[in-house]
C-alpha cells in the first residue's frame, strides 16, 4: 500500500508540473521567470496593465467640449484632471489656443490635437529690468514696471552671477501680485542683485515637464510666434522643453517659428519622436540634450532651422533614421561631447548651410569625442559654400564607420569636399560609399601630420 500511495503521490507531482508547465507555454529554462500572461489591475503594480477597451477621455476646444476655453488654463485644467484619475487622453479640439504659460505635463496623459487645425501659440514676450534685490532665499520679485505682467504667467528671470559672471537662468510662474510685486510658484535658489542686471521675460516653453514619464503627445501644431519674441536658450526653453523624463513619445507633432529650440529634451530617456516637423525655429529643429539615453528620431522633417538634428552632451544607444533635413542654416547634423554608439542611418540630408554632418571638436576632456558612431546609407547633398564639407571629422574622434552613403554635389565643384578627415582623430572605416560631384572626395589630414 505504500508503495501504491508514493507512486500515487509522485504520479500527481508530476501532472501539476505538466499542468504548469502548459499554462506557461514553452517549459522555462533554469532562472527563467514566467511571463506574465492577461495581467490584472493590481495596487501599485506600475509595469504590467490590462488593455482597457476603454480610457479616460476629455475633449478641450472653444465650444462643444468638456472643457471650453482658448488659452493654457483650460489646457492645464484638463491634464491636471486626467492625471488625477490615474491617466487617459486630452483632446484638444480644433482651434488656436494662445498661452501666457506653459501647459505642463503630467505623467500617464495623451496630449491628442487636431493636427493642423489645432494649434497652440504664445504671447508676444516682453522684457523688464527688475526694481529691487531678491536673494536666494527669497520667493518674490519687483518689476521696474509690470503693465504687461499677469498673475498666472510664465516667466524666466535672467541675470548676471555677481561671484562669476556665469549667467543665471531661472523659470518660474506669476502666482500673487501687489502691484508691481509678485510672488512666485517656488523660491529662487539664486541670488537676483541689481549688480548683475537682472530682467523678467515673459518667455516659456509650450509644453514642458519635469521628473515624468509615459506621455504622448500627438497630432497636434505648436506655434512659437517667433517674429514677437525674443530668443530663449534651448538648454531651458523651445515649442516642447522636457527635463529628466521618461519614455515620452512624440509623434505626428508640428514645432515651428521658435525663437530657439522646436523639440528639446535634457536628460530624458528612450524618448520617441516620430513623424514630426520642426521647422523655422531660430536654433535647433531637435535637440536630444544632455545625458539622455537611448533616443530614437525618426521619419522626421527638419526644415530652415540653424540647425537641424544636435545630439547634445552624452547622448548614447541613440538612433536618428529615416529623417529628412534640409535647408538648415549651419549644419544639417552635429554631433560631439561624449555622444557615442549612436547609429545615424537612411536620413536624407540637403542643402546644409555650412557642413552635412559634423563631428565636434571637444578637447577640454581625456576623451569627450563622438566615439563609436556608425553613418549609414544616408543620402548626403549639397553641403556648404563654396568650400562646404559633407561630413567632417575633427578632434580626436575616433571608431567611426561611413558605410554605404550617398554622398553627392549637384552643383560646380569648386573647393568642395565629401569627408574630410582631421589630423588628429583616430580609425575612421569608410565603406563602400558612392561620392560624386566634388573637387576633393576624401582629405584625410592625417597622413600630411
Amino acid at each position: 500500500m505504500r508503495g501504491y500511495i508514493n507512486s500515487r503521490r509522485h504520479f500527481l507531482q508530476q501532472l501539476g508540473l505538466s499542468i504548469a508547465a502548459t499554462s506557461l507555454g514553452t517549459p522555462l529554462r533554469a532562472g527563467e521567470a514566467p511571463a506574465v500572461v492577461n495581467p490584472r489591475a493590481t495596487d501599485g503594480d506600475e509595469r504590467f496593465e490590462p488593455n482597457w477597451d476603454e480610457r479616460l477621455t476629455i475633449t478641450v476646444g472653444h465650444q462643444d467640449a468638456d472643457l471650453i476655453g482658448r488659452d493654457d488654463r483650460v489646457l492645464q485644467a484638463a491634464v491636471d484632471y486626467v492625471a488625477r484619475l490615474g491617466g487617459g487622453t486630452v483632446h484638444v479640439l480644433p482651434g488656436t489656443y494662445t498661452l501666457r504659460s506653459a501647459v505642463v505635463l503630467p505623467s500617464k496623459i495623451r496630449l491628442l490635437g487636431s493636427g493642423a487645425e489645432s494649434i497652440l501659440t504664445k504671447i508676444p514676450s516682453d522684457v523688464v529690468d527688475l526694481a529691487a534685490d531678491s536673494d536666494w532665499y527669497d520667493q518674490e520679485i519687483t518689476l521696474q514696471n509690470a503693465k504687461d505682467f499677469r498673475v498666472g504667467d510664465g516667466i524666466v528671470l535672467q541675470s548676471k552671477n555677481p561671484d562669476n559672471g556665469s549667467q543665471t537662468v531661472i523659470k518660474r510662474t506669476l502666482v500673487a501680485r501687489s502691484g508691481n510685486r509678485f510672488k512666485l510658484n517656488d523660491g529662487l535658489r539664486e541670488n537676483l542683485w541689481l549688480t548683475g542686471k537682472p530682467t523678467c521675460s515673459s518667455l516659456f516653453p509650450l509644453l514642458t515637464s519635469e521628473y515624468t514619464a509615459d506621455v504622448l503627445i500627438e497630432n497636434i501644431t505648436l506655434e512659437g510666434n517667433r517674429a514677437n519674441n525674443e530668443n530663449f536658450n534651448g538648454n531651458y526653453g523651445g515649442c516642447i522643453f522636457l527635463q529628466d523624463c521618461n519614455r515620452y513619445t512624440i509623434r505626428g507633432v508640428t514645432a515651428r517659428n521658435y525663437n530657439g529650440d522646436g523639440i528639446s529634451f535634457q536628460i530624458c530617456h528612450d524618448v520617441v519622436v516620430e513623424n514630426c516637423h520642426s521647422h523655422d525655429n531660430a536654433d535647433l529643429g531637435m535637440h536630444p540634450g544632455s545625458g539622455s539615453q537611448r533616443p530614437l528620431i525618426r521619419n522626421n522633417k527638419m526644415e530652415r532651422n540653424n540647425l537641424g538634428l544636435f545630439w547634445c552632451w552624452g547622448v548614447k544607444y541613440g538612433l536618428a533614421e529615416g529623417n529628412f533635413i534640409d535647408g538648415n542654416r549651419s549644419y544639417g547634423i552635429s554631433i560631439g561631447h561624449c555622444d557615442t554608439d549612436n547609429v545615424m542611418r537612411s536620413n536624407e540630408i540637403r542643402n546644409s548651410g555650412k557642413i552635412g554632418i559634423l563631428f565636434r571638436d571637444d578637447s577640454r576632456g581625456q576623451d569627450f569625442w563622438a566615439n563609436r558612431n556608425l553613418i549609414e546609407g544616408n543620402r548626403i547633398f549639397d553641403s556648404g559654400g563654396d568650400d562646404g564639407i559633407a561630413i567632417d571629422i575633427t578632434g580626436k574622434t575616433k571608431d567611426v564607420r561611413i558605410v554605404k552613403n550617398e554622398i553627392s554635389e549637384t552643383r560646380m565643384p569648386m573647393q568642395r569636399t565629401a569627408i574630410r578627415i582631421g589630423e588628429e582623430a583616430g580609425k575612421v572605416e569608410l565603406t563602400d560609399n558612392r561620392i560624386e560631384g566634388f573637387a576633393s572626395q576624401v582629405v584625410d589630414q592625417r597622413r600630411s601630420s
